[in-house]
């Protein structure tokens, strides 16, 4: 898979180190709240995972799936849910766990689909934002790393279902995905 990254951009060791530093400030921002962490599948697995061994703090997890690309390289930005929560919200403070921001359209329709289920809140926290890209009028409390208009891949993010195993995040050649 190596052949395929033009350059790596995150080492293992960077976003380790920002993931703990996230984790320490979600501990101290969600002390005596009920917080469950709603991730967005299949992206937010790696993160998610690393992000709650950071946090200490009882906390509960639960997944949706949802797609605005298909096999695309970029948004259709028609939103379909895949797959909904398996547990009630309401009266808990809810933190969405994305692997990146880009156009911000998915996001936007989750945090709204989200609210009207009434938690008594909702924060988001991604890996990667790409404020280059956003059409929607949605941001992230936690950011792990601002991303340049790239094509990123590795530590969940993918293209085709490819590279989510790389253990750092690299850019992905254009001939790859054009």
């Amino acid at each position: 898979m190596m052949e395929d990254i033009k350059e790596v951009l995150l080492k293992e060791e960077d976003i380790r180190k920002r993931v703990k530093e996230l984790g320490i400030q979600i501990t101290n921002d969600y002390k005596n709240k009920n917080l469950v962490l709603v991730g967005v599948l299949k992206g937010c697995v790696m993160f998610m995972a690393d992000l709650m061994k950071e946090i200490d703090l009882p906390c509960s997890m639960d997944f949706m799936a949802v797609s605005s690309y298909g096999n695309s390289a970029s948004s259709s930005g028609v939103v379909r849910i895949l797959k909904d929560l398996d547990h009630q919200i309401i009266g808990k403070d809810v933190l969405i766990v994305e692997d990146i921001i880009d156009t911000g359209i998915t996001l936007k329709y989750l945090k709204e689909y989200l609210a009207s289920r009434k938690p008594d809140s909702i924060k988001i926290i991604c890996l990667m934002d790409k404020p280059e890209k956003r059409k929607a009028d949605v941001y992230a409390e936690y950011i792990g790393f601002t991303s340049p208009n790239e094509f990123l891949v590795g530590y969940g993010l993918d293209y085709a279902e490819k590279y989510r195993n790389l253990p750092y995040i690299g850019i992905l050649k254009e001939e790859i995905y054009k």
